[in-house]
């Protein structure tokens, strides 16, 4: 193919030209264009019309000839291309849809991409491009336990009420206890994180004992007060309940937030609540620790420190813990929780009724 072409350019279309150039509202293509048939006009290599114009060669080949067929009009336009595959039919999604919200046959447990491109006919990548634009995630599970517990509506209503409207002149505390902490270390060392290689780990690890972390969380400012102890019995839970009692300022009440574990309705546990009128727990409804706060504490506790963590004894673990309760305690945040009881409750309207 040549590398110089005549362009005979006429006056009048030279001025065209300069006018698409220099019209700062023109799309850039539309400039190049006229560029490449000035600059070629002037004799210039094909090479050289190219760099000038900042295009490829193959680019001011085209547009020499386009110009050269119809002019500067052709030069403003693009030729329509018909479309390469046909969309698909409106039926044949429906179909792909009703199929995917289906239980698929046999004893397979869902849809995979290639399993559903075999059963319609289409390929994968359009099967992907249906699930993605209707949202669809056959692969995806997400798990869900309802409550049984009769007083289930009254139980969330009253924690969501301390957590929204906490009662004046009194402290609201969430306060569980993380059991059974393993203090795990690797067999070898592993190597750090660098540029396109994550870093690693062994899989395998050496038990050196374990601990449980007592904690309150205050829910009004944010800050947790934790003990870490061997044991997780009604012992350590009132010995814990003597520490909360004596870091809180006399003559405020205190609503302590607790599950249904047994240590926490152990018959001394009640007695020592006796013993201190100030304290009123508050159970949440059985198989509803999402209700209580300081599960929110624990979840970035085991994210932040313990999940990949290497701790040669328990006291290691321990002083751990602790020090992550200190760095906490120094820039706490206060808990919002903002979805009222009514949306709670109407939610659980959606989800199957358990069976007696």
């Amino acid at each position: 193919m040549a590398q110089t072409v005549s362009v005979i350019v006429t006056a009048e279309e030279r001025v065209r030209l300069a006018a698409i150039v220099g019209d700062r509202s023109r799309p850039l293509k539309h400039v190049q264009r006229a560029r490449i048939v000035l600059h070629s006009a002037d004799r210039l290599p094909v090479l050289e019309v190219a760099r000038r114009a900042s295009v490829s060669r193959p680019a001011v080949w085209r547009w020499q000839r386009r110009y050269a067929e119809e002019g500067v009009d052709g030069l403003l336009h693009d030729k329509t291309r018909p479309p390469g595959t046909a969309p698909v039919p409106i039926t044949t999604v429906a179909k792909v849809l009703a199929l995917t919200c289906a239980e698929p046959p046999g004893e397979t447990t869902h849809w995979t991409g290639r399993a559903m491109a075999a059963a319609v006919g289409l390929s994968l990548r359009t099967i992907q491009r249906i699930w993605e634009a209707h949202r669809l995630q056959p692969h995806r599970v997400r798990t869900f336990k309802r409550s049984k517990d009769p007083a289930f509506a009254e139980k969330v209503e009253d924690i969501v009420g301390l957590y929204m409207h906490p009662p004046a002149h009194a402290v609201v505390l969430s306060i569980d206890e993380k059991s059974q902490i393993q203090a795990l270390d690797r067999t070898q060392p592993g190597l750090p994180l660098k540029p396109g290689k994550c870093g690693t780990m062994t899989h395998d690890y050496k038990r050196h004992g374990t601990t449980t972390l007592f904690a309150a969380f205050n829910v009004l400012d944010g800050v947790v007060l934790g003990r870490c102890m061997q044991k997780h019995t009604h012992q350590e839970f009132i010995r814990f309940l003597n520490a909360v009692e004596r870091a809180v300022p006399a003559g405020k009440l205190i609503h302590a937030i607790v599950d249904n574990y047994a240590t926490h309705k152990h018959p001394k546990v009640q007695a020592w609540l006796i013993r201190h009128p100030r304290w009123t727990f508050h159970f949440t409804p059985t198989s509803s620790s999402w209700l209580n706060a300081v599960e929110n504490f624990f979840s970035a506790l085991t994210r932040k420190r313990l999940r990949r963590g290497v701790f040669r004894s328990i006291v290691d673990l321990q002083a751990a813990i602790n020090r992550y309760l200190n760095e906490h305690n120094r820039d706490p945040t206060p808990f919002v929780w903002t979805k009222p009881a009514r949306d709670i409750l109407a939610k659980l309207t959606r989800l199957p009724v358990p069976s007696v």
